[in-house]
């Protein structure tokens, strides 16, 4: 029997002395914890982003095209503004800027060539369009894929600048007179030109001689590829001649952001 001083302290007599341990974490637990603290960051970071909304929905998208239609909108009426106040500043030069007939005559060349003044004279429209919603494939032709069945940035591009060659005195896209600066570009399913958005269908409108543009449009290989893709899945192609029209003049701004003139 042993005595008292026998006894480890804090323990009673007869209860089984506890062997000392140190605390040793296996690589099971280790591992848990760190799936768990993952797990917590996932959620955070995914509470953070949606701030209470549903990620599964598209509704940020949905605003996100709210707000281009939206400033596109806002840009057309800002160009109305700037188109009047172009013709009233117009208006006051034409009255009495000292220069001569020669000179006005030159500057009337310029204008015309710069896209800013009305062209009037025969012509003819393209009309693009993206085929059919149930579009299937014609007879000999693979099955379409998405990019088959729509229009594409190099399609307009390819209009735009066969009409160029085949001697167009102006341009318009849309209700847009083209000039110098301007970018045919497409941002998904739609076109973007000088801040405004539109959908298909697309129509370009040239000024010249209707049988000159005709041959060009002929000519341009970009064009004959595109003109397969209407036989195969019928994507629109429609050219409407014109005895007389008449487009109006740029009216947007003529600054140059991202470039000098030479000096």
């Amino acid at each position: 029997m042993s005595n008292s001083a026998d006894t480890p302290a804090g323990t009673s007599a007869g209860a089984p002395a506890r062997p000392g341990r140190s605390l040793r974490w296996r690589p099971v637990r280790v591992l848990t914890a760190a799936v768990f603290a993952l797990a917590g960051l996932i959620f955070v970071t995914s509470f953070n982003t949606a701030k209470g909304t549903n990620l599964r929905t598209d509704a940020s998208l949905l605003r996100l095209s709210d707000l281009i239609e939206e400033r596109s909108h806002k840009n057309a009426g800002l160009d109305e503004s700037a188109a009047a106040l172009r013709r009233q500043v117009d208006s006051l030069a034409a009255r009495d800027d000292g220069s001569g007939g020669a000179q006005d005559k030159r500057l009337g060349a310029l204008e015309g060539a710069a896209g800013t003044s009305e062209i009037s004279g025969t012509g003819l429209t393209v009309t693009l369009n993206d085929a059919p919603p149930n579009a299937q494939a014609a007879p000999g032709y693979p099955e379409p894929q998405a990019n088959d069945l729509v229009i594409h940035q190099q399609d307009l591009q390819a209009v735009v600048n066969a009409l160029w060659q085949g001697g167009a005195q102006g341009i318009e896209v849309m209700d847009q007179r083209l000039i110098s600066t301007s970018a045919v570009r497409c941002v998904g399913n739609t076109l973007i030109l000088q801040g405004r958005v539109y959908s298909p269908p697309y129509k370009i409108t040239a000024v010249g001689d209707r049988e000159r543009l005709n041959k060009a449009l002929a000519d341009s290989p970009a064009i004959q590829n595109y003109r397969l893709y209407v036989k195969a899945y019928g994507l629109g192609w429609k050219v409407d001649e014109h005895k007389a029209m008449t487009l109006p003049g740029y009216s947007g701004t003529v600054d140059l952001h991202y470039a000098k003139p030479v000096s």
